[in-house]
């Protein structure tokens, strides 16, 4: 025991000791540390002029340098795959569902020119416009952005760019359009990323076969060739400018959309090359004064929007090729039927410039697709060449009452029938209280009914009763799932008036969701590819044997029973412009808040398609509802896309019933015939003209003796007649009513 005692002494006095002696030379080194700074201290005013603020430099810099850092890391992401370069050099043809032409995306490195065969004035033009200093930055022009900086500061907005043929190049291969800061530092790492990998003549060389010129081509070869019939090797001076001129804007100076601005434009262009010192004005002369000419390619016209969808599509698809796999062209089949396509562009262009000024819309989308999800047609906007923004793919938009079938399906799935009686009668959630489209109720109606007049209450208490003791939010999740099933993958955010419309979807999504109506209850998701073959013709992928299958939504009785409803909305409801002669159709609009949204979607036997018109900013139309132009477009479009197809019924609703006009017309108690065009819109004018009236009538009224037998005639309570008796205007979300004593609601009333 004593032994082990003075081992543990000899062991606890050596750990005092080493701390002790730790503890001395770590003082004595911290001591001769502080004696070699005293040596730098800067005492008075070199301290604050020069030190702190140096020191404070310094730190901000470490900052902001860990910043840019962490916002470059999903930009160094893209650069992770080995095959960074090749996944741009897809090239597509795509074809018809026919087999015929109908346009090109993507650059054919096939054909491609090498940089010593393109024009010296073809270079020049670029390097003068782009970046005259391009052969001497390290990927960022700072020069020139400052340049651009001050000029833009001056000028009050955006004059002159600042990016670097290099980060232009880096955007192109990895980045998308949006102007965000976190683009232009992403923008920036990739461009000295791409300096270090590739050689100047290269990076030139890339950003001219990728550069989008418009017309869907893209590199400045395809664009020769489109625009002056040519190769980029044998363009003139004035042509190169022209070509020069396209990447700034590649829409907006398109020649052959706009050849004055285009000409405007390499009128710049040329004096670009005079200012760097490229040429000289007399070498430029001859080019101002004989400007280029385009080809005229006003009958081309290829669907713009549909090609850029069916692009995107293309590439997520060759991503899910086997990495061994290294074709970069590619001949696609789509779904598109060009004669549809043309019939909903035309009846769109027609029925915005007859009627789009009465109501205040300057846009539509359309989307025709087959019941398997294969779209034959696609209408982006009303002009591709002033807006490529696709608002039938991108835009997400309120669909307003045409959301109301996922719940009254979610109500059947739930226990409800058609015939279920729920009353239409005042309810509210907190303090949101929905009102419907004239702001009065009809009391106890079926299912079906509801859905026929577009009755906003209805679906917000069969929401709440789907809820039961969990609370309408349980009922709005159940809505939701239907939603999902049926392939919707907006986000849908939970809230009140989820149940009526108020959160935004995409046109082809809600379009092709609506199939699984007439597809007894199997959903589909939409897609343009229905084949791929290599350039020489192997087939690599096809959509019945490689795509995805359908799912089984809901039950087929229950999309039977949606069905039959859903037709009486065409029939005798707020959609009956969009009757097929002969032909079964069900469908539903949709009216947001302020009129904001049209929409009508509906399916036959046959196809699904949906319908919006709108304005991009979001203003209000002038009190356009879903059963005005959105179902007499849906009409025409889907008129001349069942001409010579067999006409299939339509489950749950039955062979369509062909009437002489005259005939349906004359029948007591049914719809005449609804014109084409809209509904007469109430001016300012008119409803002033209506309370004019109105007025006298009362003071006559007054006068008379037998005005109070004339107020007993009045129904009880002086009430207005039951909603039901009257035409049912599409309902909105959340709508808002007008002042009380305005002339609208005066004319309203009376």
């Amino acid at each position: 025991m004593t032994r082990i005692r003075h081992f543990l002494l000899d062991i606890d006095a050596r750990i005092d000791s080493g701390l002790f002696s730790s503890g001395a030379w770590v003082r004595e080194l911290f001591e001769r540390y502080s004696t070699f700074m005293d040596g730098f201290y800067v005492g008075r005013w070199k301290r604050w002029v020069i030190v702190e603020p140096l020191s404070e430099a310094a730190t901000i810099g470490l900052g902001g340098l860990v910043l840019l850092l962490a916002l470059a890391v999903p930009a160094f992401r893209e650069t992770a795959d080995d095959d960074w370069l090749k996944k741009s050099d897809l090239a597509v043809t795509f074809l018809d569902r026919y087999g015929n032409v109908i346009g090109n995306r993507g650059i054919k490195h096939n054909d491609s020119i090498p940089l010593e065969e393109f024009p010296d004035h073809l270079i020049k033009a670029t390097l003068a416009t782009e970046d005259r200093r391009f052969y001497d930055h390290f990927g960022i022009d700072v020069a020139g952005t400052l340049r651009a900086l001050v000029t833009n500061a001056q000028a009050g907005g955006v004059r002159q760019g600042g990016s670097s043929i290099t980060q232009q190049l880096a955007k192109n291969l990895f980045l998308s359009n949006e102007r965000t800061i976190e683009r232009k530092v992403n923008e920036a790492f990739l461009a000295i990323w791409l300096e270090t990998r590739l050689t100047k003549n290269e990076i030139l060389k890339l950003y001219l076969d990728r550069a989008y010129m418009g017309g869907g081509t893209f590199g400045v070869d395809g664009a020769a060739h489109f625009y002056f019939n040519k190769s980029a090797r044998d363009v003139n001076l004035a042509e190169a400018a022209m070509l020069a001129g396209l990447f700034k804007a590649p829409t907006k100076y398109a020649p052959h959309i706009n050849l004055p601005a285009a000409r405007a434009r390499a009128n710049v262009v040329l004096d670009n090359l005079v200012e760097a010192g490229f040429m000289t004005e007399g070498q430029v002369f001859g080019a101002r004064r004989n400007p280029a000419t385009a080809v005229d390619r006003r009958d081309e016209n290829s669907p713009n929007y549909y090609l850029d969808w069916a692009f995107d599509e293309m590439r997520k698809l060759v991503n899910t090729f086997p990495k061994s796999y290294t074709e970069r062209v590619f001949v696609v089949r789509t779904a598109i039927d060009m004669n549809v396509q043309r019939a909903a562009e035309s009846t769109v262009e027609n029925q915005l410039r007859q009627f789009g000024r009465d109501y205040h819309a300057t846009q539509a989308a359309v989307v025709i697709a087959d019941l398997d999800g294969g779209v034959r047609a696609m209408v982006g906007g009303r002009d591709y060449g002033a807006s490529q923004f696709n608002r039938a793919v991108d835009a997400m938009r309120q669909p307003g009452s045409s959301f109301k079938p996922y719940v009254y399906t979610t109500a059947l799935l739930n226990g409800f029938k058609p015939t279920s009686i729920v009353v239409d009668g005042p309810v509210c959630i907190g303090n949101w209280c929905p009102q419907n489209f004239g702001h009065s109720y009809s009391g106890s109606v079926t299912l079906t009914q509801a859905i026929t007049r577009s009755i906003n209450v209805i679906p917000v208490k069969l929401s709440i009763a789907m809820g039961g003791k969990q609370g309408p939010k349980a009922g709005r999740a159940k809505i939701v799932e239907t939603a999902r099933k049926f392939g919707i993958t907006a986000p849908l955010p939970d809230t009140p008036s989820l149940p009526i419309g108020s959160d935004e979807v995409s046109v082809v999504e809600h379009a092709v969701a609506y199939a699984t109506f007439p597809n007894k209850g199997k959903a589909v998701g939409p897609h343009a590819v229905l084949e791929v073959r290599t350039g020489a013709g192997d087939l690599v992928w096809r959509w019945d044997r490689d795509g995805k299958k359908p799912t089984q939504a809901i039950p087929p009785s229950i999309a039977a029973d949606m069905a039959g409803m859903m037709s009486h909305v065409v029939e005798e409801g707020t959609a009956r412009r969009a009757q097929l002669d002969g032909i079964p159709a069900a469908g539903k609009t949709g009216t947001t808040n302020a009129f904001r949204d049209a929409w009508f979607v509906g399916y036959t036997g046959n196809f699904t398609g949906a319908v919006w018109f709108g304005n991009d900013d979001y203003s209000p139309t002038n009190r356009m509802t879903g059963g005005s132009l959105p179902a007499q477009t849906w009409h025409d479009i889907m008129t001349v896309a069942h001409q010579g197809v067999e006409i299939r019924d339509l489950p749950g609703v039955g062979p369509g019933k062909k009437l002489p006009a005259e005939a349906a017309a004359s029948q007591a108690g049914k719809t005449p015939e609804i014109p084409a065009g809209p509904p007469p819109v109430l001016t300012r004018r008119g409803a002033d003209i209506l309370v004019r009236i109105e007025k006298l009538m009362e003071d006559a009224a007054r006068a008379s003796p037998q005005s109070s037998a004339g107020e007993s005639a009045r129904p009880a309570g002086g009430k207005p007649a039951s909603s039901s008796a009257l035409p049912f205007p599409d309902s909105y979300a959340a709508a808002t009513p007008p002042s009380a004593g305005s002339p609208a609601a005066t004319a309203r009333k009376k």
